[in-house]
């Protein structure tokens, strides 16, 4: 950010991130800088700025928003109510009462499977999905292929922060996604 000029609104957003965020230092194990979003959700003008934020960038380009259990239902839940549409649950296998589609990933350590409900959603709504943390990007990839199995248009990818250096962004080729912060 240039000195002489008021900073943009994505500057204050990516300043208010890194202020809030906790980092905790070898945590889950040695080596590891965990970053809590958890004093994020906890502030609520930090948590207003942040999903407005994410819903700037794809205003009037989605339908619905879909948010990848367990911390993007917290975003997709205030993004849904600000915007004044739907929520998409995207959880963990297992979870969900009626039929769904189903998408496993690959983990380091095997593999996990996301769910949708085949019938909440019309086919051919715009699903805006959100996340905390975009990582290596098995995660929202799954959820990506579950909302277009669903016959569903993914109208863009939102989360809070990137981890760069973990090339998540190639599992999600050919959306649009829109990091708020990147470490």
């Amino acid at each position: 950010m240039n000195e002489s000029t008021t900073p943009t609104a994505d500057e204050r957003v990516a300043t208010t991130i890194d202020k809030v965020c906790a980092v905790i230092p070898d945590y889950p194990e040695p080596g590891i800088i965990f970053r809590d979003l958890t004093p994020l959700f906890a502030d609520g003008a930090a948590l207003r700025e942040v999903v407005d934020a994410l819903l700037r960038r794809f205003e009037g380009q989605f339908d619905v928003v879909a948010g990848v259990e367990a911390r993007g239902f917290l975003l997709a839940s205030a993004a849904a109510y600000a915007a004044g549409v739907g929520v998409l649950p995207v959880r963990k296998e297992g979870k969900l009462p009626r039929e769904t589609y189903a998408e496993s990933y690959q983990l380091e350590y095997g593999t996990a499977t996301l769910e949708i409900h085949r019938d909440d959603i019309p086919a051919g709504a715009r699903v805006l999905v959100l996340d905390d943390i975009l990582a290596t990007g098995g995660t929202l990839g799954a959820a990506v292929k579950l909302v277009e199995r669903a016959g569903l248009h993914v109208a863009g990818i939102g989360v809070v922060m990137e981890l760069e250096g973990l090339a998540g962004r190639t599992n999600l080729t050919g959306h649009e996604v829109s990091a708020l912060y990147t470490v």
